[in-house]
C-alpha cells in the first residue's frame, strides 16, 4: 500500500522536528470507509497496519467477528452512546473516546457484568470549543481522575482531542499543545493507580503531522490511506 508508506513516511518526518522517533507514534487506520469482505483489511495487514479504527459500535461488532483470527486490534474512534457498551467491549483493545465520568462508570460497571477484567481507554479532552464535539473540559479532568480512581476494571492510558475544524495551523497547534500540557501537568501531581496517561491520541487526515509535532503516541488516518 504505497499510500500507506506516504503518511509513514510523514510521520517519521514530523516526530524527527520535535526530536521523537516516528516508531514512537501508532498509525490506527481508520476503516469504517471499508466494507467487509474487501480487499482492504487484508492490504493494511500485509502492509504491517494492525491496528484498525472504528466509530459505529454495530460495524465494530460484524467486522470484528468477520475477521476473527486476524491480528487486528480494534480501536473505537467515535462518540460512544451507554447503550452501546457491551457490544464493543469482548473485542476492544482501546477506547478513545470517554468523555464523562458517567460514561466511564458505564464502561466499568458492564466490563464487571461481562467479567472483563480491564478496558483500556482514553478520556476525551474538549478544546476546540465547538458544539459538535464532546469531552472532560481542561479544568474538570483532576477531579475526574479520583473519580476514575475508584473503578477497578477501568484504565485511563492517555487523552484523546480533536482540533477544530476551519481553523488555521496556529490554532490547531495551540489546542494539541494545550492537551499535551495538560497530561503532563496531570502526570506531574501523581495520578491513581489504573490511571497513567502514557498516550495521546491527537491527529487525523488533516492535520496529523502538527499533532505528531506536539507530542501524538496514536493518529488515526482515514481518507489519505484510501
Amino acid at each position: 500500500m504505497d499510500k500507506l508508506y506516504e503518511v509513514k513516511h510523514r510521520i517519521n518526518a514530523a516526530a524527527g522536528k520535535s526530536g521523537r522517533c516516528g516508531a514512537d507514534v501508532k498509525l490506527v487506520a481508520v476503516t469504517k470507509y471499508a466494507k467487509l469482505g474487501d480487499d482492504i483489511h487484508a492490504e493494511l495487514l500485509a502492509a504491517g497496519c494492525a491496528d484498525f479504527g472504528e466509530s459505529r459500535p454495530q460495524l465494530l461488532e460484524e467486522k470484528a467477528f468477520f475477521y476473527a483470527g486476524q491480528p487486528i486490534r480494534w480501536h473505537f474512534i467515535g462518540s460512544l452512546q451507554r447503550n452501546k457498551i457491551r457490544k464493543i467491549l469482548p473485542v476492544i483493545t482501546l477506547i478513545h473516546s470517554v468523555d464523562s465520568v458517567k460514561l466511564a462508570e458505564a464502561v466499568n460497571r458492564i466490563a464487571e457484568e461481562e467479567h472483563i477484567e480491564t478496558v483500556h481507554c482514553l478520556l476525551e479532552v474538549f478544546v476546540s470549543g465547538e458544539d459538535t464535539k464532546h469531552g472532560f473540559a481542561p479544568d474538570e479532568l483532576p477531579a475526574a481522575l479520583d473519580i476514575l480512581g475508584a473503578l477497578p476494571h477501568l484504565t485511563a492510558d492517555g487523552l484523546m482531542a480533536m482540533a477544530g475544524l476551519n481553523v488555521n495551523e496556529n490554532e490547531i497547534r495551540r489546542q494539541f499543545e494545550t492537551v499535551r500540557k495538560l497530561r503532563d501537568t496531570l502526570r506531574e501531581h501523581g495520578m491513581p493507580e489504573n490511571v497513567n496517561l502514557t498516550e495521546l491520541s491527537m491527529g487525523m487526515s488533516s492535520d496529523f503531522e502538527i499533532a505528531v509535532e506536539e507530542g501524538a503516541t496514536l493518529v488515526r488516518i482515514g481518507s489519505l490511506l484510501y
